[in-house]
């Protein structure tokens, strides 16, 4: 890169700024390869780790104390107050030793607010079509039609759904998570059948289903208010929502990476309804494409008021962009993923910054790899999620982490970072030993 840019790059402007001098000043062609080098600031990302890749996190060596406006910061959020989206995007903008003093007070707050104990759910994914109407720009795993593109088209029965969760649970799984393309063929009488399918296969399974998107869709095609809707995917055996289809909530970034698909307050609106009939949910955030910090400090604070409001969400859940095979990177239209910086700072503030209304924040080790699992668990996060048996979206991105990690390989990692592992259900209820056994393990 040339010297003048990266000598304007480098100056305190805010991560927007710093990209809008990337759109107005470069050359498309120049542009392009600027943005597939830099992170949210416009600097440079010099390691090989990637999301989803193999390559390792590197370490982040710092030393010194943290400034005295990032250590103010950090004790408002320790307590508990709410902070505001410039204190968030300052914390973003971290280096040297700020960084080391904000996983630093993450990981004291984990340990006061959720404990030493590195919890995980034995899990099976269920994608049931990668057949889907909508067109998003990061989604390398949704087919436009049964041709076949980046792998075949697949729909899977009601049959085939009841026989993977029979091994699901034979396996020790006490979930079955499931979520699949919109197919021009479903409405909202498949979702109710995919759930009797579970049900009627293993009454005790815990079903943990359907996006924010796959409710909207359900509930339009049957004429539905999402309550009504929600009530009878309830009745016919939803126990949790995932709380995918987020990406950022915001929708200037919706525009350019998901323009067909539900907007902020329709997800909001899916969440609210949901918690209020008694449905509890996760929530994500997927970063590290056309997002700025502003942006990220915008997803973080609409979810910690809407948990204010309704108390619904079980965890929070960084993913990291994978960005290998997504459209819109392959276009030239987004950066390649977050650096490690903005990986590891991501789930250390989202500690802060959603303390103490949700109290556990999860690691994904299909994107972060072991050693960025293993640091991630020093900066404030208590849970590595499921264990998955088929992961498939992740992969249809280029990701490389494999598809499954079993009840060995978490106590391995949790051990590596100095902690214990122990099994979950859905809403964080330790499982004991003997109940593993009754569980088919």
């Amino acid at each position: 890169m040339c010297r003048c840019y990266m000598s304007i790059m480098a100056d305190p402007i805010s991560s927007s700024a710093r990209k809008a001098v990337t759109e107005t000043w470069a050359a498309p062609d120049l542009a392009q390869r600027i943005r597939r080098a830099v992170d949210a600031r416009g600097l440079p990302i010099t390691e090989a780790w990637r999301a989803g890749g193999e390559a390792p996190a590197p370490p982040i060596i710092t030393s010194g104390a943290g400034t005295a406006r990032v250590t103010n910061i950090i004790k408002r959020a320790e307590a508990g107050s709410r902070l505001n989206a410039a204190n968030i995007v300052t914390l973003f903008e971290a280096d040297g030793p700020d960084i080391s003093a904000i996983t630093a007070a993450a990981d004291l707050l984990r340990a006061r607010s959720a404990g030493d104990a590195v919890t995980y759910v034995v899990n099976r994914n269920i994608n049931y079509t990668n057949i889907c109407l909508y067109k998003c720009g990061f989604c390398a795993f949704s087919k436009g039609s049964t041709k076949q593109m980046r792998g075949p088209a697949y729909r899977i029965d009601a049959a085939e759904i009841s026989r993977r969760t029979v091994e699901a649970w034979a396996r020790g799984a006490t979930e079955v998570c499931l979520q699949g393309g919109i197919h021009p063929d479903y409405d909202g009488n498949t979702y109710l059948d995919v759930l009797r399918a579970v049900r009627e296969a293993v009454p005790q399974m815990h079903i943990h289903a359907f996006s924010p998107l796959e409710i909207t869709h359900g509930a339009a095609t049957l004429g539905l208010s999402l309550d009504e809707y929600l009530g009878r995917l309830q009745r016919a055996g939803l126990s949790t929502l995932p709380g995918t289809a987020a990406e950022i909530l915001d929708d200037d970034v919706r525009a350019i990476i998901c323009p067909d698909k539900l907007k902020t307050q329709d997800w909001l609106a899916v969440m609210r309804a949901a918690h209020r009939l008694g449905l509890r949910s996760t929530a994500t955030i997927m970063f590290g494409h056309v997002d700025t910090y502003e942006n990220w400090a915008t997803h973080l604070l609409t979810l910690r008021d809407l948990q204010e409001e309704t108390g619904g969400f079980t965890e929070f859940v960084p993913l990291p962009f994978v960005h290998m095979e997504a459209p819109i990177w392959r276009q030239g239209r987004a950066r390649s993923g977050p650096s490690w910086r903005e990986t590891l700072l991501m789930h250390a503030i989202a500690r802060l910054a959603l303390h103490p209304v949700i109290p556990n924040i999860q690691a994904s080790w299909v994107k972060l790899g072991e050693t960025g699992v293993i640091a991630a668990l020093g900066a404030g996060v208590n849970d590595l999620g499921g264990t998955l048996m088929d992961e498939s979206i992740t992969r249809a991105a280029g990701g490389r982490n494999g598809q499954l990690c079993d009840a060995p390989r978490m106590a391995e990692l949790a051990s590596r970072a100095g902690r214990h592992a122990v099994q979950r259900t859905t809403l964080y209820k330790h499982i004991a030993a003997p109940a593993l056994a009754q569980a088919g393990d």
